[in-house]
Order: C-alpha cells, then structure tokens, then sequence
C-alpha cells in the first residue's frame, strides 16, 4: 500500500464520516459521538502508518498537533454558542485524519493551499458557506409557521430592527413541554424566585447558569450558557423541577440549526477546491 491509497482512503473515509455525521445532526438533531471518536482513531492510525512508512514521524505529529490545536480552538467557538459539541468533535476528526494541506496529483485536484493548517481551512469554509444554509433554514422556519399571515407590516420591513427582532423570536424559539425537553436543547431564560432552583442547577454543575434578574419581576434567571445545550443530568432536573412543581410545565427552546451540512460544504470545498479565504485574497491582490 503505497503513500497516494493511503491518502485516498483518508479523504473518502473522512467525506463519508462527515456525510453521516450531517444526516444525524438534520434527522435527530445531534452527532453521535462514536462515530467522530471512531474518526480521530482511524486519522491517528492511518497517519501512524504513514510515519512507520516513510520512517518519518512528521506525519503522526502533525496528525496529533491538529487533533489537539483544533479541538482548543473549536471548543473555545463553541463556549462563545458558534455550533455545537458535536461540531466540535467532528472538525477535531477532520484535522486527526487530514492534518495538513492537500495536493492530490493522482486526483489531478490542486487545491489552493492557506498558510494555516487543513482543519482551519474546513472551518473557515463552513462558517462562511453557513450563511446561505442559515437563510434557507429561517426562511423553511418562516413559511412553515407562516409568520407573516397576521403581520403584513413586518413583511415589507423585512429589514427594519423590529421586523428582525420578530423573526428572531418567533422563527428561531419554540416553546415546549417540560417532559418533552432533550439533552442538546437550547433553553433560553426562565425567570422564577426560588432560591432552591438555584443550588439545584448550581449542583448540577452543566450548561444551565443561573442568572440575577436586573430588570423588574423575578430574582433570577437561568438559560443554556452555549450552544451545546443541556446535558442528560440537566434535561432529568428540569423534569424533575417541574414534575414537582418548582418550575412549569413549559419551557423556551431555541431552535437548533444544524451546522453540519455547512462542515461538509466547507469540507469538499477544502479537498477540491481550496480555501475560500485565501482565493479570496489571492484574487484581491491580483486585482490591486
């Protein structure tokens, strides 16, 4: 097995654990996390073998580097509610399996190289590819809920901060049962007084953080603190709370958009075509 069926078996293997990584995330709503822990395996291995091969160990090390410097920056994006953990955990395998740049001569692919690792170039890709699937989604959210039906107004100032501030409330939350709320759920802020709620979710010591209310009405506050939602200890407590009357039988819920398709885009992009970003900037100072 020579170094070009290695690398072959890399990009496919990682296009297919990604395309199936974006049919659970669109189908239930989360990436299972055996399926990016079976991916950082195979780039540490098949990366691994490559070392032994060429007897060279720059090909483990860089795998191992991008594992760990993606995953850090990744994670950091996630704390600021970028995407999800899964998310995260899916561009950590990307950079295990493809640690560095691509130039697939046997492909006849030449992709535009960045000055900053593969990895990087799939998430700066996804985050720019990501606005035209985010329109698509509000606008599928829009029509199906048929927002504008008894707020003409609004649809003819689409734009306006008060139109915009609308569509975010209504488009993008939901409202549900308590007995119906999952682990990667989003919950937006639910007020209330009770000091107990805020030892329990204190101890529950997960993504819900209890806020002081500054605004007139309840003491306290509590919301998801990231993108990546409640955890199953958090989504049992709120059952809990309000099965015996400490919170509601209601709860707001933001709508989860899926980034995954976004991180395959940005992906195939990155294999065939190069980074988006420096074209970009390639084609700028050729214009200049």
């Amino acid at each position: 097995m020579n170094f070009s069926t290695i690398f072959l078996i890399q990009i496919v293997i990682t296009i297919l654990f990604s395309v199936c990584a974006t049919i659970f995330d669109v189908r239930k709503g989360f990436v299972p996390n055996m399926l990016c822990y079976i991916m950082i395996i195979f780039g540490l291995a098949t990366n691994l073998i490559l070392s032994l091969i060429s007897a060279n160990i720059k090909f483990i090390l860089a795998s191992f580097i991008s594992m760990v410097v993606t995953y850090s920056i990744t994670y950091m994006l996630w704390q600021l509610s970028m995407w999800g953990g899964g998310d995260v955990r899916l561009f950590t395998g990307i950079a295990t399996v493809i640690p560095s740049g691509l130039n697939v001569d046997f492909l006849h692919v030449f992709p535009v190289m960045s000055i900053y690792p593969f990895s990087f170039s799939v998430v700066v890709n996804s985050i720019l590819v990501s606005f035209p699937f985010l329109l698509i989604f509000v606008a599928y959210v829009i029509i199906k809920k048929d927002l504008f039906k008894n707020n003409i107004d609004i649809l003819f100032n689409v734009f306006s901060p008060t139109s915009l501030n609308y569509i975010k409330e209504r488009a993008l939350n939901k409202r549900i049962k308590v007995r119906d709320i999952k682990e990667g759920n989003i919950v937006n802020s639910y007020y209330f007084d009770d000091e107990h709620i805020c030892e329990l979710i204190e101890e529950a010591d997960g993504n819900l953080k209890v806020y002081k209310n500054k605004d007139e009405g309840c003491k306290y506050y509590f919301k998801s603190l990231s993108a990546g939602g409640i955890t199953k200890k958090e989504e049992n407590l709120l059952k809990i709370m309000s099965v015996q009357g400490f919170i509601g039988d209601e709860i707001s819920i933001k709508i989860s958009y899926p980034f995954t398709p976004a991180i395959v885009a940005g992906l195939l992009i990155a294999v065939f075509y190069g980074d988006i970003m420096m074209i970009f900037t390639k084609n700028i100072v050729l214009v200049i």
